[in-house]
């Protein structure tokens, strides 16, 4: 079987998060640069090469203090660290719409193994006769597991911020 190649559009694709914020409410957040590399048998995504990157200079918080904030050496160092970065070693179905994407996900230098719920909410032509396929990836990761360990404690208890990032991914992908 033949394969193919897929691209993010980026005008119908988000790579979002929120944080926790003095315990109570949540910031929202998303990187503006990014690419990945993907590659399908045909168009069955089950044994996909997925690879991702982003840039963290891209962050945006809607927020420049925080931004640089989190581009400084506190959390991201984006100066030694530029990359943030995942490798899937599998995505495995785990039933008609659901999946699970497993791989490397990469920042600040440390590489750590995760595993998050994904959604394939397969494939459509649109109005121009392209083959679009759409992707939801979600889940979390605990920050310090990445060495992004920078926090304030609360006068009143907790900390400024939540260690665990929740990931909303939304891809619509172009086929090539």
């Amino acid at each position: 079987m033949a394969t193919t190649k897929w691209a993010i559009d980026p005008t119908h694709s988000e790579i979002g998060f929120k944080v926790k914020h003095m315990m109570f409410t949540n910031v929202s957040g998303k990187f503006e640069n990014y690419d990945a590399n993907i590659i399908t048998e045909g168009d069955d995504f089950s044994k996909a090469i997925i690879e991702f990157t982003a840039d963290i200079n891209s962050v945006d918080t809607r927020n420049a203090d925080r931004d640089n904030h989190l581009k400084s050496a506190d959390f991201f160092d984006a100066e030694n660290h530029p990359k943030m970065t995942f490798k899937a070693s599998s995505f495995t179905k785990v039933d008609d719409e659901n999946y699970e994407l497993a791989g490397d996900l990469t920042m600040r230098g440390v590489t750590k193994f995760v595993t998050l719920p994904a959604e394939f909410s397969g494939l459509m032509t649109d109005p121009w006769g392209n083959t679009k396929a759409g992707l939801n990836i979600s889940g979390k990761v605990n920050r310090k597991d990445w060495g992004l360990n920078w926090n304030s404690a609360l006068e009143t208890g907790g900390v400024l911020v939540s260690e665990d990032v929740k990931l909303n991914i939304e891809l619509q992908l172009l086929k090539q």
